[in-house]
């Protein structure tokens, strides 16, 4: 299982995206970042920074 944590990119939030691949996992914090934190436009540098963090379990 990979996960991605709010926290892991700065964020002081107890989300944790959880997914099989790196894209499903980013994809899963994108909309998170877009619900909860009232991101309107993730970019590209977001999700190139956020797919560099996504570890696994």
């Amino acid at each position: 299982m990979k996960v991605l944590s709010c926290r892991d990119v700065g964020v002081n939030c107890d989300f944790q995206a959880r997914g099989t691949t790196v894209d499903e996992v980013v994809r899963k914090a994108a909309n998170h970042a877009r619900k909860d934190h009232h991101v309107d436009k993730v970019t590209k540098d977001y999700l190139d920074a956020w797919r560099k963090k996504v570890h696994n379990e």
